[in-house]
């Protein structure tokens, strides 16, 4: 395993910039975001390290000499809409970006591209299959003749009492995971896995990983504290009572996590993702909590 880190914690620097820290740090990898310029609707997304706009050989020529450079590679490339958008138009734009997210990927030969598959919140699951069908066999079809594999994050993209209890994402349980590899069964589909996101669930992270470890193309490293005083006063159909925190700040049981990844052979990347709030006052700050996390994480990474 490799450890790294997202990189939408740093949006003020450049690339270059982040490789070079990543270095110095220690870090093998980084997880470069590319979503499209100009804005953003919601916390850590509208982060730009890698521009896909308008993406040329020579452009994935030069990213590839500064990972040379550095010493440090790219996992993937990390692009976290909402593909199920039930605006057409808003659909339209985000599926024609994340092509283009993949055949970068294709042209920097880094064969991945992580993000959601995206739902409508006001649809049952049976109401949004036959759009999740359509936009996403065109979708792994499109990647598959790039050569590229797509790695479905697991977060519900749940923020909002409006929103409960579907969120905008549907790769969120075992049991869905399974009906969207069955509904789609190529091997270029699998899992960006974070296990953040089922400690709330009350979902066992280990057996998950045992289950689809053959599916699992990355990891996110990210910690989830369940607030229970919060969770008294609200009960599950509340919102704050699971807040994001850095690695060993929370409720995720590591130690089982890493037992069930070298079970399975996983080999890939682990990419720790800073949503603490706690270390988001300043640059330093944001630095100290990657620094902090790969601390803590080295004794199962090393």
């Amino acid at each position: 395993m490799q450890l790294g880190f997202v990189s939408a914690i740093l949006p003020e620097l450049s690339l270059e910039e982040m490789l070079a820290l990543a270095a110095d740090e220690g870090f093998a990898c980084i997880e470069p975001m590319c979503w499209p310029t100009g804005g953003a609707d919601r916390r850590y997304a509208g982060v730009t390290h890698v521009d896909v706009t308008r993406f040329t050989d020579d452009d994935a020529a030069r990213i590839r000499d500064l990972q040379k450079k550095h010493g440090v590679s790219l996992t993937g490339l990390g692009y976290y809409p909402n593909p199920l958008d039930p605006d057409p138009a808003a659909r339209r734009a985000v599926i024609d970006h994340l092509k283009k997210v993949i055949r970068a990927a294709a042209k920097l030969e880094t064969r991945l591209v992580n993000t959601f598959i995206g739902r409508d919140h006001t649809k049952s699951v049976e109401a949004n299959w036959p759009a999740f069908l359509e936009v996403w066999s065109d979708l792994v079809q499109f990647a598959e003749a790039e050569g590229v594999n797509l790695g479905i994050e697991n977060c519900p993209m749940l923020f909002s009492n409006d929103e409960w209890p579907g969120g905008k994402n549907l790769a969120v349980s075992p049991a869905l995971w399974h009906a969207l590899f069955d509904a789609i069964p190529s091997p270029h589909l699998g899992l960006n896995f974070d296990p953040s996101h089922l400690v709330w669930q009350n979902i066992d992270c280990g057996r998950c990983v045992r289950e689809f470890g053959s599916r699992i193309f990355h990891v996110h490293a990210k910690d989830e504290r369940i607030d229970k005083d919060r969770l008294y006063a609200t009960g599950i159909l509340g919102m704050g009572w699971h807040v994001p925190k850095l690695p060993g700040l929370g409720d995720v049981r590591w130690g089982e996590l890493f037992a069930a990844l070298t079970d399975v052979r996983y080999r890939g990347p682990v990419c720790i993702e800073v949503e603490d709030r706690a270390y988001e006052g300043s640059l330093n700050d944001r630095k100290r909590a990657l620094r902090q996390s790969k601390r803590f994480l080295d004794q199962f990474v090393g």
